[in-house]
């Protein structure tokens, strides 16, 4: 059978130098009927039991010298932002099972996804980068389903890299309606999947997130959150779910579910659809999206499934990940090793992480600067002490 590269093996890890996901090329059109949608992806579907294979060398970078690094002057803060900043993205990533009897996460880690894909970046353009995390639920064909099919609806838009906002918000919802129109035709394909993907063109960085998958960027060893849990319990999506005629019951959506946003659970009543058929259910599958701009402060990047957040709080993860690369500069190992750190912490979920290198160091050293306090006395304190020093015969 033939192999599914660039999606996780459950139990082991894989760096951003291996595998690739299918060439888009080879897929049929958009105007393809529903039932070669859905026959072409079961061909793809390539396992090896319950389990996908991934590469397992580790590549290790070079650059292993600890840096120690002072407080930056406001005139050197000056000096850096004038230099173009280009980040150098070395990724990895490592997935567990954990305790669960299945594993339902998948992830994708595409250092170049033009090139990933059998195509060209634009002439004298940034190269443009692309990660995933997809964490499912019911089954893991939304995962896998969702992993193939986001990347290669960006990279077939007209309107990328030109609108990169529209174009990812737009491949999440074309990958939900795809999955649709493969489970009505097939319903042992009935499942769902929360999404996360992060696309870096230059030094823009756009992250989409639609469920309880987390994004956080390292800028100086501060935790930035690039992406917000879509908890039904959260103000915004309670009152969003409420007004679609939803209800939260125990902190579940309609009963059945702990996520407001994600892709697929066409299977479950009420869900994408309303009682009377029509289309808005209370979840949905839009991502929410935060941008920002990297500078030479941005470290590194991580992706986790809730299975990660769980045991780690952000700043923790960011804490535990910059003194491992501080080791070993190693973004496969920072993934392994988080994975592991999350299974000692006892999550009780399948557990998957990428590590995005945004630089070829290591993480510096950082030194607090030692402040320099001037005590003086007063004209009258001199006085009083002039005046005990009299009375002590000094």
């Amino acid at each position: 059978m033939e192999e599914t590269k660039g999606i996780s093996d459950p139990e082991n890890g894989s760096s951003s130098y291996g595998g690739l996901p299918p060439n888009p090329l080879s897929f049929s059109s958009s105007s393809s009927s529903s039932a070669a949608a859905a026959a072409l992806y079961r061909q793809q579907q390539t396992f090896d039991g319950d389990r996908f294979s991934a590469p397992k060398s580790l590549v290790r970078h070079p650059s292993l010298v600890k840096t120690k690094v002072s407080a930056l002057s406001v005139e050197n803060e000056f000096a850096l932002d004038k230099i173009e900043f280009v980040p150098a993205m070395r990724s990895g990533a490592w997935s567990d099972i954990g305790s669960r009897s299945s594993m339902e996460d998948a992830y994708l880690c595409l250092d170049n996804l033009m090139d990933s894909f059998g195509l060209e970046d634009p002439e004298d353009g940034p190269t443009t980068a692309f990660y995933g995390v997809f964490d499912g639920h019911g089954g893991k064909h939304a995962a896998e389903f969702a992993c193939q099919r986001i990347p290669r609806y960006i990279v077939e838009d007209r309107e990328f890299p030109s609108d990169i906002n529209k174009v990812i918000s737009s491949a999440f919802l074309r990958t939900d309606t795809a999955f649709s129109e493969a489970c009505a035709l097939d319903g042992s394909l009935s499942s769902g999947t929360t999404a996360l993907a992060a696309l870096l063109t230059g030094r823009s960085l756009v992250v989409a997130n639609a469920g309880d998958c987390r994004a956080v960027l390292s800028r100086q060893g501060k935790a930035i959150e690039m992406s917000k849990d879509h908890k039904p319990m959260s103000c915004k999506e309670r009152r969003r779910i409420e007004a679609s005629g939803g209800y939260i019951y125990d902190g579940y959506l309609n009963g059945q579910l702990n996520v407001a946003r994600a892709i697929g659970d066409f299977h479950m009543e009420g869900m994408k659809r309303k009682k009377d058929g029509s289309n808005g259910g209370p979840l949905i599958a839009d991502p929410e999206l935060m941008t920002t701009k990297l500078t030479q402060e941005d470290e590194f990047l991580i992706m986790g499934c809730d299975g990660v957040w769980d045991v780690f709080m952000s700043q923790n993860a960011v804490d535990f990940a910059r003194r491992r690369l501080q080791e070993h500069n190693d973004p496969v190992m920072c993934s392994k090793e988080l994975v592991e750190e999350a299974l000692k912490r006892k999550s009780g979920d399948n557990v998957t992480a990428v590590v995005v290198c945004l630089q070829p160091q290591p993480p510096p050293n950082l030194v607090a600067p030692r402040l320099r306090v001037q005590r003086s006395f007063s004209a009258e304190g001199l006085k009083d002490l002039q005046s005990y020093l009299d009375d002590l015969g000094c």
